[in-house]
């Protein structure tokens, strides 16, 4: 019982510590029980759990090994060099990350930066809107901090370009449309072009990126909150989704708490927090799903929203599912629904000019009314902007 106290406490849970800090006071697992009121094969299984979490970081004395591996990684193996006599000469520790562990460091993150967060002050909403109408503003996979340099892709593209390009449309689209009732601004995925700070894919593949990552952040919320701002002086009610790409598969997590803090008092603000890959939102008869397009095959995303939203899908006349990833217009009506993908704004990096990808590129408003669904659509491309 003494070598599970030397070093194991970092890998107790408050309960399984308090066990453990029972166990030291009392001297075996039998008094420790009867102290705690618990059944002594409680006792012996928290020191297994213990054990066995504390050598899958690398940590077990009773087999040599004493050379922990950093939080958010995970032991992939050792090798240990012993002499004639038996004793340690030489020891190779292997480790690899830790996804879930970085996944919930990562989470606990954004949560303790985005409670320091000033909050937003309010706006003065437009004095009269029209409540049958909502206007829509999906973004395309806006890649934040991509590098395209136009001789290899035939544009140039970076951090300040990008946010350059995404206020000027907003700006046109918004003084395009009517002064809603409602509005919501749906990010569709790859929203930022990386999502560490190695410019390098989920793969692991090397991407063309610009700058570092926390300017490419910065320059993110900043776009954002200047949507927001535009869209609350035009309609009544602004909602965010923030759809979850493959670029930006934790990014997209810190900048939907991010936004959620910021506004946390404007009450005319709403933030999708939902971490799921499918999110919704409904006007009148129309329900809308967002998803970004790299998780399941389009032909199932009706199917999809029917089981995840039954009432609404019952409710609804007007069925629609927004998606991003392929970078280029497509629209086909299934049964019951109509799923779009969405061009961008951004132009192809090198990777993607060298595949000749030549899609258009641009950014729209649509205009949805509480009865008959879709009823305008608005265009800007780039050119327009200069």
């Amino acid at each position: 019982t003494g070598v599970i106290m030397e070093g194991f406490e970092v890998y107790a849970t408050p309960r399984q510590l308090e066990i453990l800090e029972a166990l030291k006071k009392h001297g075996s697992q039998r008094k420790a029980a009867e102290a705690l009121g618990i059944n002594h094969s409680n006792i012996h299984q928290v020191i297994s759990a213990v054990r066995a979490k504390a050598a899958k970081h690398g940590f077990s004395p009773d087999h040599d090994m004493t050379h922990p591996v950093p939080d958010g990684f995970k032991l992939k193996g050792t090798s240990t060099l012993y002499d004639d006599d038996g004793n340690q000469r030489l020891q190779w520790v292997k480790s690899t990350a830790d996804n879930d562990r970085q996944e919930e460091m990562f989470r606990e993150a954004v949560e303790a930066m985005a409670e320091s967060l000033p909050r937003s002050k309010a706006v003065a909403a437009p004095k009269a809107t029209a409540e049958n109408l909502m206007a829509c503003y999906p973004v395309g996979d806006h890649h934040f901090g991509m590098l395209s340099w136009h001789e290899e892709t035939g544009d140039d593209y970076d951090i300040k370009i990008g946010e350059r390009l995404l206020m000027g449309a907003m700006d046109h689209l918004v003084k395009s449309v009517p002064k809603c009732g409602a509005a919501t601004i749906v990010l569709l995925g790859d929203f930022l072009h990386i999502d560490t700070f190695k410019s390098t894919s989920e793969s692991g593949h090397l991407l063309d990126s610009d700058s570092r990552y926390p300017r490419m952040v910065r320059a993110a919320i900043r776009a954002v909150r200047y949507m927001i701002r535009t869209a609350l002086q035009h309609h009544a009610k602004v909602h965010v989704v923030v759809e979850i790409g493959n670029h930006d598969l934790s990014s997209s997590v810190f900048l939907m708490e991010c936004l959620h803090n910021i506004y946390e008092k404007e009450e005319r603000v709403s933030i999708d927090r939902s971490p799921r890959h499918f999110h919704y939102f409904s006007h009148g008869s129309c329900l809308v799903g967002v998803h970004h397009g790299h998780g399941t095959k389009m032909a199932n995303l009706p199917l999809i929203m029917a089981a995840d939203r039954p009432e609404e899908w019952g409710k609804a006349t007007h069925r629609y599912w927004w998606t991003g990833h392929i970078h280029h217009d497509s629209v086909k009506d299934h049964a019951g629904c109509r799923v779009e993908s969405f061009r961008i704004l951004p132009p192809a990096d090198a990777w993607a000019a060298n595949k000749g990808y030549r899609a258009g590129r641009d950014m729209k408003a649509i205009v949805l009314h509480s009865e008959f669904g879709e009823v305008a659509r608005h265009i800007v491309n780039p050119a327009m902007l200069e």
